[in-house]
């Protein structure tokens, strides 16, 4: 499997793959044409009260990360997680976000869970 996460507004490369926008909301000064997003699974996003909890400073990375794998479970979740896997182990796959720190993001929470499957 070969799943990585970059910034949606990284340029796009050859290697990218399919390119997945993990983010709910649509990134602001990203083009539709310039993102060339192939899959945008707005369920397999965490929720708006985690994403402000997190972003308000209340907890840590590995609290967010947690809560977030706990909302990963629910069905529509859990099903949109399996898709991007299988699209993972059909060939490359690239998780779009606009976070400014990828790796400590819902983004690299999915990369881990892709990995771990």
């Amino acid at each position: 499997m070969n799943a990585r996460v970059r910034r949606v507004y990284d340029p796009v490369e050859p290697d990218d793959g399919v390119r997945v926008l993990v983010d709910r909301l649509w990134p602001r000064g990203v083009s539709k044409d310039a993102a060339r997003v192939d899959e945008w699974p707005k369920g397999l996003t965490p929720s708006a009260g985690l994403r402000r909890w997190y972003h308000a400073g209340e907890g840590s990375y590995e609290e967010f990360a947690r809560r977030y794998e706990a909302e990963l479970s629910a069905p529509e979740a859990s099903e949109l997680l399996d898709r991007v896997r299988e699209l993972a182990e059909a060939g490359d796959v690239t998780l779009l976000t606009a976070a400014r720190s990828p790796g400590e993001s819902h983004a690299a929470v999915l990369l881990r869970l892709l990995d771990e499957m």
